[in-house]
């Protein structure tokens, strides 16, 4: 909106610096104003920043993006439109003076300009409504008031006949005044926030300015083919069109470069989000199967160059939400939702920043520990199962609350610590979920961890090891085993 009425004014201003230019000649130097008067330039463009505000529709607020993108399409605009004025104008002005093309090149660029004024105001007028279809309609009305009083006057100025303070500069002033018409209709007015069906505008524009850019070359070619011109407006004609797309093209470069971005954050944001879990914020499964491959890898090697083993193992833990199934029954899933979503925080709130927390499915979770010591496992899981189980869980009403458990089954990884190459990560997930398992038979809000007997196992001749095969030791971290409070 700012912008709008700041176009607006500086439209304004190009009028009455030409105003005031024709008053200092009658009235201070008491001579005609000059044939193809360099001013006449401002009368012209003081049409291309009103139109140009119009363009950015001050009824709506565009995003973001729109206001970016759509400035440079803007730029392409205005740009194509003062490079008119000077292809068919200032080159019968200065490069090859001739009054009679002067006076009809300015003419029809002037009524086009007018035209398409009228036409964008009468579209707004039509699609708009309340205060901004009224606004709309008085612009309307007084830009065709002021076209046809230019018009009067202009057509006795080709006859040599207008003098100053005759009867044709009445409707003329008028129709500048009657501009204040329209500052005061716009007072108080606001815009409303753009749609996504609003930004087909957007599109439009953009196509518009496309084919701007496109017209540059066909102008070109008719500058040097057109044989009733001289030779010297032609060369003048090829050279501003050759400035101009330069000009555009480096407009048009500043938009793709702005586009890339647009594409390189949406693609980030795309995959970022196929990475999480949309309800608790967690990272999904996806994100596990892109990533463990690495964690595997870093394990291997540490086990292969002896590292420290305070850092060199990885622990998948599996956590399942005690008889969840009973809070969606009797308070809906949108309470169940809203636990989920706590007991995500407080196991993330357990856990290192260098584990990963996944949304495992449903009611499950899976904790991937990594840079860690299985000797240390019994104790992360026994803060995971004070901080589920410890406070309750506020419902819809802030004074009803619920306790709620889950049960962990963990394994380390690799398997074997003589062999680690042995057993797979998948076999070791596998065995967590067979521990969850045990930590479910045995009563819930309890962890059970699985580790192997020894590593005294030596693989077969075809180097495939059989879990069912494997004799491993059953480690249980019993949580509080008493009765759930509702």
């Amino acid at each position: 909106m700012r912008v709008f009425w700041i176009l607006q004014a500086i439209g304004w201003g190009l009028w009455l610096t030409d105003q005031l230019l024709w008053i200092v000649f009658d009235l201070v130097l008491q001579k005609e104003m000059p044939v193809m008067f360099s001013a006449d330039a401002l009368l012209f463009m003081a049409g291309v920043p009103m139109l140009g505000g119009l363009l950015l529709r001050p009824h709506l607020q565009p995003s973001e993006r729109s206001a970016r993108l759509g400035a440079l399409d803007f730029s392409l605009l205005l740009l194509w439109w003062l490079y008119l004025y000077v292809f068919y104008v200032i080159c019968w002005q200065y490069v090859s003076p001739d009054l009679v093309h002067y006076d009809r090149n300015y003419d029809l660029l002037d009524a086009g300009q007018a035209l398409v004024l009228a036409s964008v105001l009468g579209v707004f007028w039509y699609r708009a409504s309340g205060q901004w279809r009224k606004f709309y309609g008085y612009f309307f009305g007084v830009v065709l008031f002021n076209s046809v009083a230019f018009y009067l006057l202009n057509r006795e100025l080709h006859k040599g006949v207008y003098f100053t303070g005759s009867w044709y500069d009445l409707p003329y002033s008028a129709s500048f005044a009657a501009f204040t018409v329209v500052a005061l209709a716009g007072r108080g007015l606001s815009s409303t926030t753009e749609t996504s069906a609003d930004e087909t505008y957007a599109s439009s524009i953009a196509r518009l300015a496309m084919m701007a850019v496109l017209s540059l070359p066909v102008m070109a070619g008719f500058a040097l083919l057109g044989h009733d011109i001289p030779a010297s407006v032609a060369r003048f004609r090829v050279l501003v069109t050759l400035g101009t797309m330069f000009a555009m093209a480096f407009l048009m470069f500043f938009k793709l470069y702005r586009l890339n971005g647009e594409l390189k954050l949406t693609n980030n944001v795309l995959h970022e989000a196929s990475l999480t879990d949309p309800l608790t914020g967690l990272r999904n499964r996806r994100y596990f199967s892109a990533t463990i491959e690495g964690d595997v890898h870093h394990a291997l090697r540490s086990y292969a160059d002896n590292r420290d083993q305070r850092t060199r193992d990885l622990v998948f833990y599996l956590i399942d939400a005690d008889n969840f199934k009973e809070v969606n029954d009797r308070y809906g899933h949108d309470v169940g939702d809203r636990v989920l979503v706590e007991m995500s925080r407080r196991i993330s709130s357990a856990i290192r920043h260098s584990d990963v927390l996944v949304r495992w499915g449903g009611e499950e979770f899976l904790i991937l520990s990594r840079y860690t010591d299985r000797r240390e496992a019994r104790t992360l899981s026994a803060r995971v199962l004070a901080a589920v189980s410890d406070t309750p869980f506020a419902l819809t009403n802030p004074n009803e609350t619920i306790c709620r458990t889950c049960s962990i089954g963990w394994a380390a990884f690799p398997w074997l610590s003589k062999h680690p190459e042995i057993v797979n990560y998948e076999t070791v997930l596998n065995f967590a979920d067979r521990a969850l398992g045990e930590a479910k038979r045995a009563g819930k809000n309890r962890a059970v961890g699985l580790l192997p007997a020894g590593d005294q196992l030596v693989p077969t001749v075809s180097e495939m090891v059989y879990p069912g095969y494997m004799t491993a030791d059953v480690l249980a971290i019993g949580g509080t085993t008493g009765q759930l409070q509702e």
